[in-house]
């Protein structure tokens, strides 16, 4: 029983981090170390060009994930860092 009242908040501790980590969406877009990336501003003019109003922009894993609107939408970009290439788009449901 004692087990079992230690195993217990290790797996939901375990849970809620795999979750969390799940919830935001695509992550993965390079193995490349961070010392070859480009700057992140990069990828937030690239969206610029591209028709969006940028909003904000974060590291998300592995990718530059920008937050943009454009005709009225609210977007998620996920540019691979080191090379600017779109890798996934997300769109916002209001």
């Amino acid at each position: 029983m004692q087990h079992i009242k230690t195993f217990a908040p290790v797996l939901l501790v375990a849970l809620l981090a795999g979750s969390s980590a799940m919830a935001h969406g695509y992550t993965d877009c390079t193995k490349a170390e961070r010392s070859s990336w480009k700057p992140a501003a990069e990828a937030e003019a690239k969206a610029k060009a591209a028709g969006y109003q940028v909003q904000r922009s974060k590291i998300e894993g592995s990718c530059y994930e920008v937050y943009a609107i454009k005709d009225g939408t609210l977007y998620e970009l996920f540019y691979d860092p080191t090379n600017l290439s779109l890798k996934h788009t997300k769109t916002q449901k209001n």
